[in-house]
């Protein structure tokens, strides 16, 4: 119950300051940096809050129901822009893809033509030979 407690607060400290302060960010965004942040100092501890995630996460695609009521009844107004939609669907996708891709590249430091790999073969695999 404590981590069901102190998840609560983030999330009404977050709502409380995108209220107030007016800020153009959802109040769960807000609560979960606050949260994360405070992880990070130490402030709270993983332990507090890890059996209340858990319960969470396993029961995450019951909050996902409402969501999918409300699309069901605005449903007339999303047939007349189904080719946007999966338009801008396929682009963002993309988008996200070649980001996260490309940032693992710049991050790791590997580059295709030169890179070798740290992760060696297994045993009943035969290993790839260099030609020089």
């Amino acid at each position: 119950m404590q981590g069901f407690a102190i998840l609560l607060v983030f999330y009404l400290v977050g709502m409380f300051i995108q209220k107030e302060l007016h800020v153009p960010l959802p109040s769960n965004v807000i609560g979960l940096a606050l949260f994360t942040l405070f992880l990070f100092l130490g402030l709270i501890k993983l332990k507090w809050v890890e059996r209340a995630a858990m319960f969470l996460k396993r029961h995450m695609l019951l909050f996902f129901a409402p969501i999918v009521a409300g699309t069901v009844s605005v449903l007339p107004l999303v047939r007349g822009h189904v080719i946007t939609i999966f338009v801008t669907f396929l682009l963002s996708w993309l988008a996200v893809l070649l980001s996260a891709g490309w940032t693992v590249k710049a991050l790791t430091g590997r580059n295709r033509k030169n890179s070798k790999s740290n992760i060696s073969a297994p045993s009943h695999i035969p290993a790839r030979r260099e030609h020089t």
